[in-house]
């Protein structure tokens, strides 16, 4: 079959208004943090972006203390439709501002530009005048007569979606009238402190948003910090796990979101083109760093094999390389640490058994690329089903009956999403009843709406973002 060659198609870099250095954001000024610096790094290229000055215990307990003057005398204070001006304000400049930010963020992050532009920053500003409109209404909210701000909420986000989870966290602190002290992702600083320009824009009360880059100990030092009333997490299980050590026996609130290691169900009356499409964007959207990935593909046996010849045609397809190239659908791996856990575990599951098929497509010799890769005749005991690999890499399991597709589906640990594809409708809501996950898709994969709670169960963390019910986890009911 005929298949399309695309020129190249780069987005130009210059449009990131890229600086050679970067530094904390605090009571509304940049200053000089007391940490080691860190080095930004283009995982596509290697390339040195940037330098970012990092926060230290001074400029934490600064912080903290800013926000914790801003919450006291500014912003909680504010009539909530005044509050909502401002983040009305940063929406808008958001979106005024979204290619300079997506061109920022592929160059920093590694996702490809069209993901950046297409997806994220839409979304990003979307949080924000979502959020702007519950900000006067909370009394109606359902969480009774006088629901109440919790304070200073420290918030700490990861490297696969930098400004979207930025997003998810501020812009409901916000609304609900907290204060933020936020620790962006060691990898991927850049948006965040471009994001702190934006508040400046925005005219945003000094001390109400304050934004510290730095490693694990400066996150170590805000969840630990006295002033901090609320740690909102998103990371690895691991982590997570240490912070809720950390923060209990304190008065402190939490919520988590955490690892995955979703089910993606085919049943043999699904639409298989469709389902293929969605297959696809459940695991190699944003190169398989997505905490709710589908990277395990349940299939029922009796169509397993004309599945997997459409999946493997499809992935061919795609095209890995540049992620400032308009055309690239898998960009760069985040970091080589990254890169090497990802090896690690594909090589894992060749050891033990299961067929390896990986894209034909080439891999540039330079950045951090892993070709998307599809691993058949899994086993539920290998690793490559039991751990999250956070990579382009799809474990496939059969199944013959729905009872044993909804138990190999909840044999995992985590509880975040799923993903059921069939034409019945009352099978799907018989399985999604079933299963053990905060998200469950029908006949789709990855859909997110600000309206829509996100989060999960189990060791995939607890609370939820997003929609009536994330506005819950920073107020005091």
């Amino acid at each position: 079959m005929m298949t399309w060659e695309y020129a190249p198609a780069p987005e130009s870099r210059a449009l990131a208004n890229l600086k050679p250095s970067y530094r904390p954001f605090v009571d509304g000024e940049f200053v000089d943090g007391a940490g080691e610096p860190l080095k930004s790094v283009n995982p596509a290229t290697e390339e040195i972006l940037a330098e970012v000055g990092t926060a230290a215990q001074s400029d934490v307990d600064t912080a903290v203390k800013a926000a914790r003057r801003a919450y006291e005398k500014v912003w909680r204070p504010m009539p909530g439709s005044e509050r909502a001006k401002y983040l009305f304000r940063i929406a808008r400049l958001i979106q005024e501002r979204s290619r300079e930010l997506a061109v920022l963020e592929t160059l920093d992050n590694g996702k490809p530009i069209k993901e950046s532009r297409d997806s994220d920053l839409p979304t990003v500003a979307a949080h924000f005048f979502y959020h702007a409109g519950w900000a006067d209404k909370l009394d109606y909210a359902g969480f009774g007569p006088d629901p109440r701000p919790l304070g200073v909420a420290g918030q700490i986000i990861p490297w696969n979606f930098p400004l979207l989870m930025l997003a998810w966290k501020i812009a409901p602190a916000l609304a609900t009238g907290n204060t933020v002290v936020l620790k962006p992702a060691e990898t991927t600083p850049l948006t965040a402190l471009v994001f702190a320009e934006i508040c400046r824009q925005a005219d945003l009360p000094p001390g109400v948003v304050n934004i510290l880059p730095g490693a694990g100990d400066v996150g170590e030092l805000l969840v630990g910090h006295d002033g901090i009333d609320k740690i909102a997490f998103t990371g690895s299980t691991e982590v997570g796990k240490l912070i809720q050590r950390q923060v209990a026996g304190t008065p402190k609130r939490l919520t988590l979101e955490l690892g995955g290691k979703a089910a993606n169900i085919v049943f043999d009356d699904a639409p298989l083109d469709q389902a293929v499409e969605g297959i696809v964007n459940g695991i190699f959207f944003n190169q398989g760093h997505v905490c709710c990935a589908g990277s395990r593909l349940l299939v029922q046996e009796s169509i397993v094999d004309e599945l997997l010849d459409k999946l493997r045609y499809r992935i061919s397809t795609l095209r890995l390389g540049d992620p400032l190239d308009k055309n690239t659908d898998v960009g760069a791996i985040n970091s080589a640490d990254q890169l090497a856990k990802i090896r690690e575990l594909t090589e894992s599951g060749e050891a033990e058994g299961a067929h390896r098929w990986t894209s034909p497509c080439p891999v540039p010799d330079r950045g951090f690329f892993f070709a998307p890769t599809v691993f058949s005749d899994v086993h539920q005991s290998m690793r490559i089903a039991r751990e999250e690999i956070f990579g382009p890499v799809l474990s496939v399991l059969t199944f013959r009956t729905p009872d044993e597709a909804v138990a190999k589906a909840n044999n995992t640990p985590y509880g975040l999403s799923a993903g059921i594809w069939s034409d019945k409708g009352s099978r799907i809501l018989s399985i999604a009843n079933r299963l053990r996950a905060g998200v469950v898709w029908a006949n789709t994969f990855n859909r997110f709406d600000p309206a829509a709670p996100f989060g999960g169960y189990q060791e995939s963390g607890f609370g939820r973002e997003g929609g009536r019910a994330g506005l819950e986890g920073y107020l005091d009911v």
